[in-house]
């Protein structure tokens, strides 16, 4: 009796890590003649497209919803840091993949400037992961993907370059569909934007990126805040996270648990940050 009274009690206790997402994304139903992932892609490739112009494209289909149905609902994480003489949980709902443009059957992998990055997360009440959370959801991920890198050249910033990483992990992602189906949690397959004081280096506005964790859990890319504020490569990925988060249960909101001088170590391993969003870009 008291062993079963025992596996009784691990049982109520696992569940939380293993539940699904009370929560979903911020964003109109996908109409039925929204426009296919590669139809939006080709629409956009022409070299005569600005990035300025591709954005506000980008922005413009994420806010009449046209983002896979499988990304509505959210996956949660969890986790727990000993602060003081207590542990701390904390539970937050993540995408379950870097954000798409398209339907189930046919997304389009968009990478996109920070501005736009932030500015899609007001619209759908969203954050961008920080170097910790990155790590936590890829230890979290139901799919550890292997990242498949494309040698850097020019092109890597144009989309028929964003469109063929699409395709390498699109394939990729097909030989474990059955196993784990849309909607799981995938990790591994691109870079994050991430939150982080080094945005801002010699007083100008950087994109901040980390991740692309290989196998072994180690990530190709260390935080680097190299590259300007209008860059963003096939390489890159936009992990929204619901701001509204759970500490012991209560609910909270991220950027006061990034501020928190008690509570950051929950989400951050930089400290409490000062900066917990991108300027969000104008279109």
């Amino acid at each position: 009796m008291l062993n079963t009274m025992r596996i009784l009690l691990f049982l109520i206790l696992l569940l939380p890590s293993l539940r699904g997402s009370g929560q979903v994304l911020k964003l109109r139903e996908r109409s039925a003649t929204a426009l296919t992932g590669s139809a939006f892609a080709r629409s956009v490739s022409d070299s005569t497209i600005s990035q300025a112009d591709r954005e506000r494209l980008i922005y413009e289909e994420i806010r009449k919803g046209n983002v896979p149905a499988f990304y509505r609902k959210l996956v949660t994480v969890t986790d727990s840091a000993r602060i003081g003489d207590r542990v701390y949980r904390i539970e937050y709902d993540v995408l379950p993949d870097y954000l798409a443009i398209g339907s189930d059957a046919d997304l389009f992998y968009c990478p996109m400037t920070p501005g736009l990055a932030q500015k899609v997360g007001r619209l759908t009440r969203s954050v961008l992961p920080t170097r910790k959370m990155s790590d936590r959801i890829y230890r979290a991920a139901a799919v550890k993907m292997i990242p498949e890198p494309i040698p850097p050249t020019p092109a890597m910033a144009t989309v028929p370059v964003f469109l063929e990483h699409t395709r390498l992990v699109r394939e990729q992602r097909a030989k474990t569909i059955s196993e784990f189906p849309l909607g799981s949690l995938v990790a591994g397959n691109k870079k994050d934007i991430v939150l982080s004081d080094k945005m801002y280096r010699d007083g100008k506005l950087r994109v901040v990126i980390y991740g692309w964790h290989q196998a072994d859990g180690r990530p190709i890319q260390p935080l680097y805040n190299g590259h300007t504020a209008d860059w963003a490569d096939y390489s890159h990925g936009v992990r929204l996270i619901s701001r509204q988060v759970r500490v012991n249960g209560r609910k909270t909101r991220i950027g006061k648990v990034l501020r928190s001088e008690k509570l950051h170590p929950l989400l951050s391993d930089e400290g409490p940050l000062e900066f917990i969003a991108y300027p969000a870009k104008q279109l």
